[in-house]
């Protein structure tokens, strides 16, 4: 299977040309994960010049995800192995088909380090995203009373 499809790759050159900071990151364009472990990646842009430069959020299933850029030709080259009884069978890094976002990475990324990994869990993300609202409705007062 394809990491990644023609349509999500032309998205993700465009989100990267307008992206520069998590605040403005948008939605998850694509889902990647480990099959054979806790691994998961929720990117929304890549670099149009190397086309392999990926940005989003990163888990690799230690407790402690966080957003930075990872290379798609390492992912795509990464191979695990499952031990079935006395057969040993070789994983590689898959894309999630269902995905679909619900939520900018910025929320994703605040449900995730409150849960220790990245969640799609809805009540997780729709706690993240008031918390966020609140902030940013402080912020926003703050602001125009200064």
């Amino acid at each position: 299977m394809k990491l990644i499809k023609k349509s999500q790759k032309i998205q993700m050159f465009k989100n990267w040309e307008k992206e520069t900071t998590e605040e403005n990151a948008g939605e998850p364009v694509l889902k990647l994960f480990n099959p054979a472990g806790a691994a998961t990646w929720l990117l929304t842009s890549m670099d149009p010049e190397d086309e392999d430069t990926m940005f989003g959020l990163c888990d690799l299933g230690m407790g402690c995800p966080e957003l930075g850029t990872v290379s798609m030709s390492e992912l795509a080259a990464l191979e695990t192995r499952v031990q079935l009884g006395p057969y040993s069978m070789p994983m590689k890094i898959e894309r999630d088909l269902y995905f679909k976002a619900t939520h900018p990475l910025r929320v994703y990324t605040e449900a995730s380090i409150e849960a220790g990994r990245i969640t799609e869990d809805e009540q997780h993300l729709a706690s993240a995203a008031r918390r966020m609202a609140e902030e940013d409705a402080r912020q926003t007062a703050a602001s125009a009373t200064t």
